[in-house]
């Protein structure tokens, strides 16, 4: 896998931390307990995770007795962060800690920008002002920086 592509998972990886916080946000309305949304979203996660242990013991050899689970409100948010918790794995030694979290950053400040803007999962609407794309774009000039220099 390239470099640029690296770049790509690990702004992908930040994006879902971004998009997590509203999902677990409406599961936590929707039980009317935040810590058991919290709950729900570590051990979806969890399952997440299974999924790539069922992929490293095939290639072991090596069976796991695991199902899948029920729906999506009760199982997106750990599932988004367990995207960037594996991302973060397999980057942090091929491009290094200061990168994995200039990257994550970067995708986390662009779906927050998209998130303020359509509102998603009922988080309140803010504009894109001019301000706030420069700020993204300068973050993104670190980013190129923190990798390439």
């Amino acid at each position: 896998m390239t470099g640029f592509l690296w770049g790509i998972l690990g702004v992908v990886a930040g994006a879902c931390i971004a998009i997590q916080a509203p999902i677990n946000t409406q599961l936590g309305r929707a039980l009317g307990m935040s810590v058991a949304a919290a709950m729900i979203s570590f051990a979806a996660g969890a399952v997440a995770l299974a999924a790539v242990l069922v992929v490293f013991s095939r290639l072991q050899g090596v069976a796991p007795d695991w199902r899948a689970p029920a729906p999506w409100l009760y199982f997106a948010g750990g599932c988004l962060g367990s995207v960037y918790v594996t991302a973060a794995i397999l980057l942090t030694p091929r491009i290094g800690a200061a990168a994995v979290m200039a990257f994550s950053v970067a995708g986390q400040l662009t779906a927050g920008l998209l998130i303020d803007r359509i509102g998603f999962m009922g988080v309140a609407v803010r504009e894109l002002t001019a301000g706030r794309v420069v700020g993204a774009l300068l973050l993104c000039a670190g980013v190129v920086m923190i990798r390439m220099f």
